[in-house]
């Protein structure tokens, strides 16, 4: 189904299924004995949304013929492409708290559990912002492990479209401090001027010094949405009604790193190739397939001056 302007979703549909696909993904980089990354939540959290393909899929018992005419090198560097993602903007993180940031907010936060997995440093506040429920669920199930976060953990349960950056406010945030903000796999679901909208709020809310991580999509501007793919297909035959061609906003839309340099920013992008290399990982298999968004990535992170 398209998106509308208001539409909602859970954890198991619509784009919050996204997030429960992400957090499967770190659940296999975690699993691989590289362990590129480490984030002990994403099994349990992808278990307690109980999507049968998700959990299948980390526990290696999905059925092989939805991957006939996918090889094994691409199945791999899917699940590279996933612990790449991670680790970047983990060490964008690291750094930004190494360098004396002391307040994070990670916008659509969904499984995301660095509050509870990062070293934070001694009087952080990590603020995630996502709907109520998505929220909700996520800190029951941390809660119900008995997981404690590694920083001070700020919710702010409201929806992007709303007036998050009050929301934000009334919890405690200082908009004259510096901010690392992440706004990891959340672009491409954006309408085109909400996206310049987000980092229009990003840049007036943030202090000198502050940070900002996210992902530049090239491909998302050429994207057909309605040739829908044969793993799709074979997906739902799974049992996951999940068209991804359905939920993104395709078409012509602000070049990120423009955009934030025009508003002041000191902007670094790094293709998902040179990430790969960075990482000491084989770069991913080119695909045929030209109606993919997301073959072409670059991580982008940036300060304001």
């Amino acid at each position: 189904m398209a998106r509308t302007d208001n539409d909602s979703w859970d954890l198991t549909s619509s784009v919050g299924a996204t997030a429960t696909a992400v957090a499967a993904g770190r659940a296999l980089a975690t699993k691989d004995p590289r362990r590129l990354i480490d984030d002990p939540f994403a099994d349990p959290l992808v278990r307690a949304v109980g999507i049968d393909f998700f959990t299948k899929m980390i526990d290696g018992e999905l059925d092989p013929s939805l991957f006939d005419d996918v090889s094994p090198d691409r199945v791999q560097a899917m699940i590279d492409g996933m612990a790449v993602r991670a680790k970047f903007f983990d060490e964008y993180f690291v750094s930004a708290t190494g360098n004396g940031i002391r307040q994070a907010v990670i916008l659509a936060s969904g499984l995301d559990a660095r509050a509870y997995r990062l070293p934070w440093p001694d009087g952080t506040t990590v603020f995630e912002i996502d709907q109520p429920q998505v929220i909700d669920f996520k800190t029951g199930v941390l809660d119900g492990l008995g997981a404690q976060p590694t920083a001070h953990r700020q919710t702010v349960g409201i929806d992007l479209r709303e007036d998050w950056p009050t929301a934000l406010r009334a919890a405690g945030f200082d908009s004259s401090a510096p901010t690392a903000w992440v706004a990891e796999g959340l672009l491409v679901y954006l309408p085109p001027e909400a996206q310049d909208r987000l980092f229009d709020t990003i840049t007036a809310l943030s202090a000198p010094g502050s940070t900002v991580a996210t992902e530049y999509v090239p491909g998302i501007m050429d994207f057909d949405p309605s040739k829908g793919s044969e793993m799709t297909a074979r997906a739902r035959e799974q049992g996951l009604d999940l068209d991804m061609g359905s939920l993104v906003y395709a078409g012509p839309r602000s070049h990120v790193m423009e955009y934030l340099r025009g508003k002041g920013w000191e902007v670094t992008g790094i293709p998902n190739d040179e990430l790969f290399v960075r990482y000491g990982l084989a770069t991913p298999p080119k695909q045929d397939d030209d109606n993919n968004p997301f073959g072409e990535i670059v991580y982008v992170s940036a300060t304001l001056g």
